[in-house]
C-alpha cells in the first residue's frame, strides 16, 4: 500500500473517492481538529463544499495518553470504552480528572476557532466528517454521536487510513464510510504518512480563513 506524502495529498486522494458527492448543494465538510482539517480542506475544495470544524477531544488512558479510553465532543457528549476502562483497572477518580482536563481544552479549542468557524447549520445536511486517520475509532464515534443531535440528512465518514474492521464497524453507525487505505495491521496512523508533522491551531485558523467556513 502506498503511503501518503502528507495530509494535503491524503485529502486529494480521499477527494477522488468522494467524487460522487461533488456539487451537492447541501453538503458540508467537517474536519476533526487539528490533523483532520488540512485533509478536510482539500476535500472541501474538490467537492465545492463549505468547510467547518467539529471539536472532539480524546480521553487518553492515564500514563498512556495516546491510547483512548473514550472521547468527548461539543454539547456535552461523552463516549467511554468500557472494555478498556475495565481491563486496565482505571478508577472513576482517574476518569474524572482526565474528563475535566479535556473539557477545559475542548472549550479553549472552541473559543480559538469560533471567530473563523461558527457552528455550521447541520440539520438536513449531508455531513462529510473527515479526519487524518482512525485507530481505535473512539474520537470519530463520539463525533458521530454528537452530530446525530443536529439531525443531518446523511453522515459520511471519510478518512485516508483505518483498519478494515474499524471501517466495517463504523459503516453500521453512518450512511457511508470512505477509506482508501485499510491495512490489516495499522500499528500507528503516522506510519502511513511520510510527513505527519503536528498541525497547529494557527494552521487550522489559516486554513479556515483561506477555504472558508459554512
Amino acid at each position: 500500500m502506498q503511503k501518503y506524502r502528507d495530509r494535503q495529498e491524503a485529502g486529494e486522494r480521499l477527494a477522488e473517492k468522494l467524487a460522487a458527492f461533488k456539487g451537492q448543494k447541501d453538503a458540508v465538510v467537517l474536519g476533526l481538529p487539528r490533523g483532520g482539517v488540512p485533509v478536510a480542506a482539500r476535500v472541501a475544495k474538490a467537492l465545492g463544499a463549505p468547510l467547518g470544524v467539529f471539536v472532539v477531544r480524546k480521553l487518553g488512558v492515564p500514563g498512556n495518553e495516546e491510547y483512548a479510553m473514550g472521547a468527548i465532543a461539543s454539547g456535552g457528549v461523552r463516549l467511554m470504552n468500557k472494555d478498556v476502562v475495565r481491563s486496565l483497572g482505571i478508577t472513576d477518580e482517574q476518569i474524572k480528572q482526565v474528563v475535566e482536563r479535556e473539557e477545559r481544552k475542548l472549550r479553549q479549542r472552541e473559543e480559538a476557532y469560533r471567530g473563523e468557524c461558527p457552528q455550521p447549520e447541520l440539520q438536513g445536511k449531508l455531513v462529510i466528517l473527515v479526519d487524518d486517520g482512525i485507530a481505535t475509532g473512539a474520537t470519530v464515534r463520539v463525533a458521530i454521536k454528537a452530530l446525530r443531535e443536529y439531525r443531518p440528512r446523511q453522515v459520511v465518514v471519510a478518512v485516508p487510513v483505518a483498519p478494515p474492521e474499524t471501517c466495517q464497524d463504523l459503516s453500521r453507525e453512518v450512511d457511508k464510510v470512505v477509506c482508501p487505505l485499510q491495512p490489516s495491521r495499522l500499528r500507528a496512523i503516522s506510519l502511513w504518512y511520510e510527513d505527519f508533522s503536528a498541525t497547529t491551531d494557527d494552521e487550522v485558523r489559516r486554513i479556515l480563513a483561506e477555504v472558508g467556513s459554512p
